[in-house]
């Protein structure tokens, strides 16, 4: 039975009160579902921006066919922010000397392997070399910590792509995490050797692609007004060239 409302108050069998469970529109179930299906949807997309990417998908195709041949080290992977190469040390041959920034023949070749497919994105896409190093201290005339090291190794190898194997120097860069990004616990050699890693990462190009649209209007636009500027000026007393043209 329901309660007599009290003084001041609108009694609940008025209709402006909604009622706990009471229904919604018919449709507003289908809008519901049809809303959640588009976030879905482009969330997917999203994620996938990256994967959708058929250049994109080759060079990780070509990279993983050369570690599975024992020609490198390491592990590739495509997730939303890009295409990540990892190369580890191979036994003892390093990429660097050791407590050094100077690379080694090693790290040379590896290069060299990896610029048929990456120099094609360096066109459309911003690589960043990653230095990584293992736990171990180090303090030297160079280098006071592995942040230093890591960030010098880091811009040797993007010096070496640049100088050596013609890699766009404006989409380049380099960035060194030191020893506070292992894979790996640093309790044993190999696990160290792990650790000590170049990663190559390769952007999403969804920004790059924009500004260069942005950049391409721009220098369109500039390029239009300088060859309207370049017009030599009509002489005296003739009809604008809207009259003209339309005689």
């Amino acid at each position: 039975m329901p309660l007599k409302a009290p003084r001041g108050f609108i009694d609940e069998n008025e209709p402006e009160v909604c009622k706990v469970g009471h229904p919604a529109p018919p449709w507003m179930s289908s809008y519901a579902d049809l809303m959640t299906e588009l976030v879905c949807f482009f969330v997917i997309l999203y994620a996938l921006s990256a994967a959708l990417n058929k250049n994109v998908q080759n060079a990780s195709k070509d990279i993983k066919e050369m570690m599975d041949k024992g020609e490198m080290k390491g592990d590739v992977k495509i997730d939303r922010e890009g295409l990540k190469i990892t190369l580890e040390e191979q036994g003892n041959a390093g990429f660097f000397g050791s407590g050094s920034a100077d690379t080694t023949e090693n790290m040379e070749a590896m290069v060299a392997k990896l610029t048929p497919p990456l120099r094609k994105l360096s066109e459309d896409h911003d690589i960043l070399v990653e230095g990584h190093t293992d736990n171990q201290g180090i303090s030297n005339q160079y280098f006071d910590s592995n942040w230093e090291l890591s960030t010098a190794r880091a811009t040797s190898v993007a010096r070496l792509m640049i100088d050596k194997f013609g890699f766009p120097p404006d989409h380049m860069g380099a960035v060194g995490y030191g020893q506070f990004r292992p894979i790996v616990p640093n309790d044993s050699a190999e696990n160290r050797s792990k650790n000590r890693r170049v990663v190559f990462f390769v952007k999403n190009n969804s920004n790059l692609s924009v500004k260069k649209k942005d950049e391409k209007a721009q220098a369109e636009g500039q390029a239009a007004a300088a060859a309207q500027e370049a017009l030599p000026p009509a002489p005296e007393g003739s009809p604008p060239a809207e009259a003209q043209e339309a005689r």
